[in-house]
């Protein structure tokens, strides 16, 4: 049974009973929660991410000395222990590193990997010959893929880092001990899980202690994770993909601790010793686009956050937005996404299995092409087919295209900032909240279903699809880590949680930011709508209410509430970024209300912006 336990009533959600919560920079680890805040000016360094404990431990880390790759893995590590639905050591995701000493920026591609057995039908029920049902597909072995955070950590700490693994991990590591208070956002995730997570043993055990769901104002303590994180600080990451952790994740994924009584179809999964033994990151260029005079950088397939965020943006570069007619802004931020969905599904896939064309993808001229679909006083039909970017000229043909496919909302994002002016901003994932629901029995974390990612069959009869499942091919992502650049300088970074609304999200935050002339902390609070070359369009409800819904109305948009299947309420992302301010000072942003509202904090903040 896990050793996780939870100590009623031990806390005030706003800290220890009796005493406000712990000021930014005061620590926080432990029982008494830090201070949050969504927005923080200063200078010195930042870090935003969904949680204070996480932030802090970032901030800790810049106060000691350490630079934006140190306070970017301690952070994410925290976010394992308190967000542990989102994220963690049995997932994957994308970093992307700006480095002031050369003015260039790096990215490391650790998404999960398909096990080498994994083939093009593996998610095909042999006896119906269609696929098997999603919800069997996610709560099973089969959708775990060979997790690739560790690798990444290891890996930005060794080419940019300045501190060990080891110590990297010591804030995260004192967290699970100690434990942190329960809130009410991770309450409700819990009981959104508690179905499935009671179809597992070691998962009930975890999240369940004594069959209940975790109330809030109390301790959630996480030993097993604790003891998991000192053997990696002890032995190094090939603890997991060499050694004792990795044996248990496989053992896990082939029989998973289904409970006694369960009526799940639960299936094992198809992961080897040898599939963690040969998974490795992925060093890769950025992908790299302008915009109003800015550089945009961000993450190249396997995600398609870079391509499709890029070519969304190029398209809107044809017109000029304006936040005097904020209708018609809208109107061509929907339909510019909508079009580079449609190219999105076509063409993007792990380019190690598909000549997927990036360049082309993200050239003004196929963005121009792509542009005179667009009219000012109509809607285009969804689905929207695609265009070939190699074909010049193709791109003002419109058709009908192939159905959206599912991606689980779930994931996390963090920025950080340091003194040197160094920038990271990194999305990780285990996919939707709660991943498969299979905990690994002593470990503490949750395994991923990230291989649901995959297409499970052609989402176009007859049409090739760079997206389907097979062996060591990583799926499909839409997270989009991005980092603007102003004349070879950091500017913004920003990034977002969401499955495929992660990139309208961090879309509308740059409309917002620069067309609609919002400051950042406005362009990340700012109502969302996303369009994804689907017949309606999701909206969160303040939205809805907005006088904007009607104009859109009118020229033809559909909408409808956004769905909350995998978080509390109908919400769209949960933006953290920061922005270099022309005075020479740093904005860390945060989410002010989205779940449950995020944690900013600079390292010096000035007195003035308290």
């Amino acid at each position: 049974m896990s050793a996780a336990a939870l100590v009623f009533p031990v806390l005030t959600p706003t800290g220890a009973a009796g005493a406000p919560a712990a000021a930014p920079g005061t620590g926080g680890a432990g029982l008494q929660p830090p201070g949050k805040q969504p927005v923080a000016v200063g200078s010195g360094g930042a870090v935003s991410s969904v949680n204070p404990y996480a932030s802090q431990a970032g901030f800790d880390v810049l106060r000691r000395g350490g630079n934006a790759v140190d306070a970017a893995v301690a952070t994410a590590a925290a976010l394992g222990v308190v967000e542990p639905y989102s994220a963690g050591i049995g997932g994957g995701g994308f970093f992307v590193y700006y480095d002031a000493a050369t003015r260039k920026v790096r990215t490391i591609d650790g998404r999960e990997t398909a096990p080498a057995r994994m083939r093009s039908d593996s998610f095909v029920d042999p006896a119906t010959g269609k696929p098997i049902p999603f919800p069997e597909a996610v709560n099973s072995g089969l959708s775990v893929g060979v997790p690739g955070t560790p690798a990444t950590w290891q890996k930005a700490l060794k080419d940019w880092g300045t501190v060990s693994l080891a110590s990297a991990l010591r804030p995260a590591t004192r967290i699970a001990d100690e434990g942190f208070v329960v809130n009410e956002e991770f309450r409700a995730q819990t009981a959104m899980n508690e179905d499935r997570f009671r179809d597992f043993t070691s998962t009930a055990d975890l999240f369940l202690p004594d069959g209940e769901l975790p109330v809030v104002g109390s301790r959630f303590r996480n030993p097993d994770l604790a003891r998991t994180y000192r053997e990696l600080a002890r032995e190094g990451v090939g603890a997991l993909y060499h050694g004792d952790i990795g044996r248990d994740v496989v053992r896990t994924v082939k029989k998973p601790p289904v409970a006694p009584g369960a009526d799940r179809t639960v299936r094992p999964g198809l992961m080897e010793r040898g599939d963690l033994a040969d998974y490795a990151t992925v060093r890769r260029d950025p992908t790299r686009t302008t915009y109003q005079g800015l550089d945009v950088y961000s993450m190249a397939p396997s995600s398609s956050g870079g391509t499709t965020v890029g070519e969304a943006l190029n398209i809107l570069e044809n017109f000029d937005l304006s936040s005097a007619d904020r209708a018609q802004a809208f109107h061509h931020y929907l339909e510019a996404s909508r079009i580079a969905y449609a190219d999105r599904n076509r063409w993007v896939g792990d380019p190690a299995f598909s000549d997927v064309p990036t360049r082309e993808l993200l050239s003004k001229e196929f963005a121009k092409d792509r542009a005179c679909l667009i009219r000012a006083d109509a809607v285009l039909t969804s689905p929207l087919a695609p265009a070939d970017p190699r074909s010049p000229g193709s791109g003002c043909t419109s058709g009908t295209g192939g159905e959206e496919p599912y991606e689980g909302p779930s994931t996390t994002h963090l920025v950080t900032a340091d003194r040197w002016g160094n920038v990271v901003s990194y999305t990780l994932t285990i996919e939707q909240t709660g991943g498969s629901a299979i905990t690994v029995p002593g470990r503490g974390f949750l395994l991923n279903n990230e291989l649901t990612d995959f297409d499970f069959t052609p989402l176009t009869e007859g049409v090739p699809d760079p997206n389907l499942p097979g062996p060591g091919k990583r799926p499909r992502s839409s997270m989009s880590p991005t980092i603007v650049l102003h004349d070879g300088k950091p500017m913004l970074a920003v990034g977002s949680p969401g499955g495929a609304t992660i990139i309208t999200t961090v879309l509308q935050t740059l409309v917002n930011r620069f067309d609609l002339g919002m400051a950042l902390p406005e362009a990340v609070a700012a109502p969302r709508i996303s369009q994804r070359n689907r017949a309606v369009t999701d909206a969160e409800p303040a939205f809805l209410d907005s006088p904007e819904r009607t104009a859109l109305e009118r020229l033809g948009h559909r909408f409808a509430v956004a769905p909350s299947t995998f978080t509390p309420s109908p919400e769209i992302g949960a933006v953290a970024a920061l922005e270099f301010l022309p005075d020479g000072r740093l904005q860390a942003v945060a989410e002010p209300t989205r779940r449950g509202g995020g944690s900013a904090m600079v390292l010096h903040q000035h007195r003035d912006d308290r």
